[in-house]
C-alpha cells in the first residue's frame, strides 16, 4: 500500500506540469474557430483532435492514477468531481463540457501552485472563467438567429456584466446552452470576485490598523502607566526597607 501510495504522488508531480500545458493548448484549440469563423478547414479538424486529445490525456490521467491508488473504490469516492467532468464530455450534446474539464485542471494546478496568495489565485481564476464563459457563449450564441452576441468585444462585455452582477440588458443570450453558461458564471462569478474583494479589504485594514500595533496615543498612555507603576513600586520598596516596617504605612488625611 505504501509502494502504490508513493508511486500515486511521484504520478501527479510528473504530470502536473505537462497536463497544465496541454490544459492551455487546448483553451487555444477551442478558442481559434471560434474567435475566426473563416479558419482554413484543415486547421479547424486539426483544433478539433487537439481538444479531444487533450480530453484523452485528462481521462488516461484518471484512469492512471484509478490504478495506482491504494484503495481504488476510495479513491473513486473521493473524487468523483474528476470522474463527472472526465465521462460527461463523452455525450455529444454536452461536449462543450470539455472545456469544464480544462478548467477544472487548471485550478487545480492554480490552487497548488497560487495557495499563499489568495488575491492572485482568485484573480488569475476570475480572467480564465471570464474568458472561458465569453467564448463558450459565443460558440453557443454565434449560429442563433436573433441572437445578440456576435462578436467577442460583446461577449467578453456581457460576461463582465454578468459576474459583476451590474447586467445592463443591452447584451444577453437566447440559447439554452448560453444561459447554462451565464447561470455557472453568475455563480462563479460572485465567489470569485467575494475572494478577491475580501482579501482587498483586508489588506486596506491591516495596513491602516496593522496588526499587533498599537495607535500612537495608546502607546504613550502605556508608558505613562508604565512610569507610574515604577514609581510607585519605588516608594513602596524604600517604605519596606525602614527597620521596624512591616507593612505599608497607614492610611493617612488627605492634605
Amino acid at each position: 500500500m505504501t509502494d502504490n501510495t508513493t508511486l500515486l504522488a511521484a504520478w501527479q508531480r510528473r504530470v502536473s506540469l505537462p497536463l497544465t500545458l496541454a490544459s492551455l493548448l487546448f483553451l487555444v484549440a477551442w478558442a481559434l474557430p471560434i474567435l475566426l469563423p473563416t479558419l482554413d478547414a484543415r486547421l479547424q479538424q486539426v483544433c478539433v483532435w487537439v481538444t479531444w486529445l487533450t480530453w484523452a490525456l485528462f481521462a488516461v490521467d484518471y484512469l492512471t492514477q484509478v490504478v495506482l491508488a491504494p484503495n481504488r473504490r476510495a479513491f473513486i469516492r473521493s473524487h468523483l468531481l474528476d470522474l463527472i467532468v472526465i465521462a460527461l464530455p463523452v455525450l455529444r450534446p454536452l461536449q462543450i463540457l470539455r472545456v469544464v474539464t480544462v478548467l477544472y485542471r487548471l485550478d487545480r494546478s492554480a490552487s497548488a501552485t497560487m495557495r499563499g496568495n489568495i488575491t492572485l489565485y482568485g484573480t488569475v481564476t476570475l480572467i480564465i472563467v471570464l474568458v472561458c464563459a465569453s467564448l463558450a457563449v459565443l460558440h453557443l450564441e454565434s449560429q442563433h438567429a436573433d441572437a445578440a452576441i456576435h462578436t467577442f468585444e460583446d461577449a467578453l462585455w456581457w460576461a463582465l456584466t454578468t459576474v459583476s452582477t451590474v447586467g445592463y440588458g443591452d447584451l444577453y443570450p437566447v440559447t439554452l446552452g448560453g444561459r447554462a453558461v451565464a447561470s455557472v458564471l453568475f455563480l462563479l462569478g460572485v465567489a470569485l470576485i467575494g475572494i478577491v474583494t475580501g482579501t482587498l479589504a483586508s489588506w486596506i485594514t491591516e495596513r491602516v490598523h496593522p496588526s499587533g500595533s498599537t495607535p500612537p496615543a495608546s502607546q504613550a498612555d502605556v508608558r505613562a502607566l508604565t512610569e507610574e507603576v515604577r514609581e510607585l513600586r519605588a516608594q513602596l520598596a524604600q517604605l519596606t526597607a525602614r527597620p521596624g516596617t512591616e507593612g505599608p504605612p497607614p492610611h493617612t488625611a488627605d492634605r
